[in-house]
Parts: C-alpha cells; structure tokens; sequence
C-alpha cells in the first residue's frame, strides 16, 4: 500500500493540537457510539414533541403552509410509486397546468425510499417521524466522520455531531422545512472530497462522491451548493498553507473529481434539464425576492427562539430573516478564545478560521443589517446581480450555515484539545500508520506528532469542559411550536366525492389552496392521497414571463375568493363575475366546487351562492355541482 504524507489530506494532519485516533477494526459500534445515537434519537423525539401530543391534527405555528407542502409531498411520493408515475412532474396541484417537481424542493430522495411507510402511516405521521429522524440521522453521521477521521475522544465527537445536527438554524429551519435538516450526507461528502487527493484510489473515491452527491441532489440542492462552496473554500485555504503537498495531491484529486462529477452528471442528467427546461420550468425568482435576506449582525450573538435560552419576542426586532446562526454570547465568546489557542497549531482550526470569516461576510446581504435595521452601509451582495444563474435564488443568510458546520467541528476539536490538556509530556509520540490517509512519515509507516502539554496545566481540562458545556447548554432546542389545524372534512375522508369527480376532472376546493389562503384545503388533497387534482396549491412556478413565482397566477374567480376572504363582506356581483366565474371552471376542469368548515364559511358560501346558485348541504360540506353548468 503507498505510503502518504498526512499534510495531502486536511483532516490527517500531523501538526494538529490532538493526536489523530488510529482508526479501529471494523466491529459493531462501541458502548459510547450506541448512547451518543441514542442521545440524538431523544433530542429528534424532544424537537418534534408537541406535534406527537396530536400528530393528525397540529402543524407548525411558525411555518404551516409549508409543514402542509412537506406533507404534501409525502403523499406525492407515495402517489407515483403506487401509480408508477413521474415523480419528476404532478398535475394533483395546480390543475390543470400541474407542477414542476424538481423546480421546487421535492424532496425525492426521501419520499420516493419512504412511500411504503407513507402508504402505511399516513403523511401526517411520515413527517414528524422523518423530521426527527434526520435531525438525528445529520447528528449520527457528523459524530461518524469525527470521531473516525477528526478527533480521539468520543466525547469531543459527541457535541461537535450534536451542534451540528441540532445547531439553532437547523432546528429552526425544522419548523416546516425538513429539507434543510435532512443534512446526513453532508459530513460524508466533506469526508470523501477531503480525501480524493489519496493516490492509487481516484476511481473509487470518486465514484463514492459520485453517488452521494447524486442522491443529495434529490433531497436539496441548495445545501449541497452550500456544501460546494464550503470545500471549494477549503481546499483554496489547505494550497495556500500547504502549496507542496497540495500540488503533490492535484493529479489524483482532479481525477477523482472528474470520475465524481462525471458520474453524479450521468446520474442526474435529465432530472437536472427537466428542472431547468421541463414543464413549468422557471427561471429565477422575481425580482430576486430573498437577494436583501442577509444574516443581521446582532443575530450571531443573540438567542434562538426554538432553545431554551431564547425567547419568541426577539423575533420582533432582529428575526425579520431566517434564524440561521443566532449562536449567543456565551458559544461566541469560546469559539473566538478556541481559534486564538488553536489556529497556530492546527491546519484544521485555520481552515475553519477561513471558513468563519469567508461565510459570514458573505452572508452580510446588500446592505448592513444590525439589530433589525438597516444601514446604509453595503454589504457584498450589494455588487452580484439578481439574476445571475444558480445565485439567483440563494438567500444570503443561508451561506452563515456553513458557519454554523465551521463552529461545529471547532467544538469537537476544542473539546478534544482540552481532553489531553495536563496529560504527561512524553517528547514525541509515534503513531502506527493504519491505511492510506492515516499520519505516516515520509520515511516509513509510522508518524511523530507532538505530544499534550505538561501535567503542569490540568487545570486546563476540567475550563475547558466547562466553557464549552456552559456555552452549548442554552442552544439545546425546545420542542417546535405546533398550532391545531382543522381536519379535513368527512365528505372528503369518507370518499364522498367520488361521484361528483370523473377522470379527467378537478375538485374544487374553496378557498383554492395558496401560498397564502387555503391551507386546509391543500390538505385535503395531501390527506386522502391526492386522489383528486386541484387547482390552484402552494408551490414556486413560471408566470407570464417565465419567471418563478409563488402559487398558480389568480384566475378572476380566485381573486374575488381571496378580496372576499379579506374583507369579510360579498362585493356587488355583475353578470361578468358570473361569466367569468363558469369560464374559470371550464379552466379549471372542475366537476364540484367544495366549502367545508371555516372561519369565512359564512360569507364564502353567500359569494359562491351567488356565482353558481344555491349550494347542496351534503354529509359535512357545502357542494355545487358544476358539471351540467360547464359542459
């Protein structure tokens, strides 16, 4: 087996603080592996607690529109596995036009594995079990990649996994967004670009990258190009501090990333031209909608509603955006005093150093945002057009994601750091070298890296712990704030409307769904397995001018639905209003127009009264049947 200088590969660097562990035989996990699973298995079960308390009947309070799409989505996974559809399009929402599925945060890679479970459980459970599961599944794998390529202490690898699968931003992205904590390869694809510089073995590990990086793709891209981002950094930070070891590392490293990309591209090929160029396709969001997100200043140092230090007021001032760092002082002030010990002896903590500052200036957004103003001062995103391809849908706040990754492994190696502090001074200590990768010397199969500190500073041990425990302990996240939402109807339930919607026809549901109004209603669809389409729905497509927007463009009909709904008063009805109501149905395809419980149902069923005529009550809703009146 070729023997590799360990300054080719970041991670097995010997002029780390720590020894590097040498890595174990192949067995089944030990003792501390089973309860740090088990420890983030609780933590997921603790963040999804109070949708458990009613699970059929709660969505999220801070995102119920798109807790309702993820559900939706579940259900549009188990919908094309058992009709042997498309997953990559559906015509269930947004009748008759449908929806573009890769265009919009599908989430495939999980429904379409987890359909038979849909099928079985529902998508209202499906949600709250994945959404925990994958809070814990990130936290497992980041705990896998430390503790076997990063750091010896399995206790160092335990908070370094537990921030980064829990950290403030992705729990609060778990109200409602799963996407954006189904985050379990990540640290594996960092792991294997970290080590396609490993000569003799370019095929495999690009093809490894490959694969995890095709199946990312169907579950969020955006975390991945975030991802992209990260290791660009890392690799640019690794050639400028280790030049000679980094071109030594080029030849292979280009060639495992060429049979990655390759492969990943072979994979993904048409799902990715079905994205940009497929039915209902967009391109760019208008007006570049989320470009001013940026990441305010005061949020790094202030507390996260969703943990137990934070309170839900802070909101008002500072939480205008996304909560995607929101770190506190006290995680702020150990990750400073971390880098300043750290960075002079460890390749690791300057790379993370570089990757700190990098992201979070870059997620500054246009202009300056402190304490919920903003300045007139110009951030970096003031200088990048709106319309520039991949970027262009890019929140800048997200990019301090990456940060949240960087505070997370500094955590592990801090903690690690601190685990050998006062141990005795041995001079040099020589590491077995185990497979290629591992520390080895230039000379031969073994490795001297410099030993702990002197007895002289045990004290460091027991500050350290403490420091970093005291600064972890008020982001342990609280459970997700849930809201009831109302069931959908037993008409619906029940199977009711089967007579009064043929094959090729739509159930129209009022309100028609939105990003905005219809909520239930969007429901309906997603809690009887989208058996029938419906117009209307909350998704991102192209409006007149090919630009993505929110939502299917408003008919006239929907209009006057959403101004009524608004006003809580039925304006004067033309002749025209009715005209264009028939001829939006014809539109449509409707067959049956349904008004179920609601908090407007008084004053919607008097606006569709007048439209279509008198209503006929049937079990638990109110239903007109238009089929005679369309043709």
């Amino acid at each position: 087996m070729p023997v590799v200088d360990p300054s080719l590969n970041p991670v097995a660097e010997a002029d780390l603080v720590e020894v590097r562990p040498s890595r174990r035989p192949r067995r089944r996990p030990g003792r501390a592996d089973l309860l740090a699973l088990g420890a983030y298995v609780l933590l997921g079960v603790l963040v999804c607690l109070n949708y458990w308390g009613d699970v059929q009947g709660r969505v999220s309070s801070h995102l119920p529109t798109d807790h309702s799409w993820f559900e939706w989505l579940f259900a549009h996974g188990a919908y094309s596995v058992r009709h042997l559809e498309n997953p990559l399009f559906t015509a269930r929402q947004n009748a008759p036009d449908g929806v573009n599925m890769m265009a919009n945060t599908s989430l495939l890679g999980v429904t379409l594995p987890l359909a038979p479970l849909t099928m079985l459980l529902g998508p209202q459970v499906m949600y709250a079990l994945y959404l925990g599961g994958a809070l814990a599944a990130t936290a497992g794998t980041s705990y896998w990649v430390l503790s076997r390529h990063l750091v010896r202490s399995r206790a160092a690898a335990f908070v370094g996994g537990a921030f980064l699968g829990f950290a403030p931003g992705i729990v609060h992205h778990a109200n409602g967004q799963p996407n954006f904590v189904s985050n379990f390869l990540l640290p594996l694809i960092v792991l294997r670009v970290l080590r396609l510089g490993e000569p003799g073995r370019w095929r495999r590990n690009g093809l490894v990258l490959g694969l995890l990086v095709a199946y990312q793709i169907f579950i969020n891209e955006e975390m991945l190009l975030l991802t992209a981002l990260a290791c660009l950094v890392i690799v640019l930070a690794y050639a400028v501090q280790r030049p000679r070891a980094a071109w030594a590392a080029a030849g292979p490293f280009a060639a495992a990333l060429g049979v990655g990309g390759g492969l990943a591209l072979l994979l993904t090929a048409y799902p990715i031209w079905f994205q940009f160029n497929g039915p209902q396709s967009y391109r760019g969001l208008q007006g570049g909608v989320f470009h001013n997100w940026g990441e305010d200043l005061a949020a790094f140092v202030t507390f996260a509603r969703d943990t137990v230090a934070g309170e839900p007021a802070v909101e008002q001032t500072i939480g205008l955006t996304e909560q995607n760092t929101w770190f506190g002082w006290p995680l702020v002030l150990v990750a400073l005093a971390a880098l300043v010990l750290l960075v002079r002896r460890s390749l690791v903590a300057r790379i993370l150093a570089v990757l700190v500052v990098v992201f979070s200036v870059a997620a500054i957004g246009p202009r300056v945002r402190l304490g919920g103003v903003e300045t007139g001062v110009y951030g970096p995103w003031h200088y990048i057009s709106d319309d520039l391809p991949l970027v262009e849908m890019m929140m800048p706040t997200r990019l301090t994601l990456v940060v949240a990754g960087a505070v997370g492994v500094l955590l592990a190696l801090a903690w690690d750091a601190a685990s050998r502090a006062g141990r005795p001074a041995a001079g040099r200590v020589r590491v077995p070298a185990q497979r290629t990768g591992e520390p080895t010397d230039a000379d031969g199969p073994s490795s001297e890296v410099a030993a702990p500190a002197s007895t002289g500073r045990r004290w460091l041990r027991p500050v350290g712990y403490a420091a970093i425990t005291l600064a972890v302990l008020p982001l342990v996240p609280r459970p997700l704030p849930a809201q009831p939402v109302e069931p959908p109807p037993h008409f619906i339930t029940a199977g009711g409307w089967r007579p009064y919607v043929p094959a090729g026809r739509t159930l129209v549901p009022v309100p028609i769904p939105s990003n905005v109004h219809g909520l239930p209603t969007l429901r309906w669809s997603a809690l009887t397995g989208q058996e029938f389409p419906v117009p209307g729905g909350y998704f991102i497509g192209p409006n007149e001018k090919g630009e993505g927007v929110f939502g299917a463009p408003n008919r006239p009909t929907s209009t006057l639905i959403y101004s009524t709904m608004d006003s809580g008063t039925v304006p004067p009805l033309t002749d025209e209003n009715r005209r264009q109501a028939v001829e939006d149905l014809r539109w449509w395809r409707g067959s049956v127009v349904v008004l179920g419980a609601h908090p407007r149902e008084a004053v919607l069923r008097e606006l569709m009264t007048g439209l279509l005529g008198p209503p006929q009550r049937v079990d638990d809703v109110w239903l007109w049947d238009v089929r005679s009146l369309i043709g």
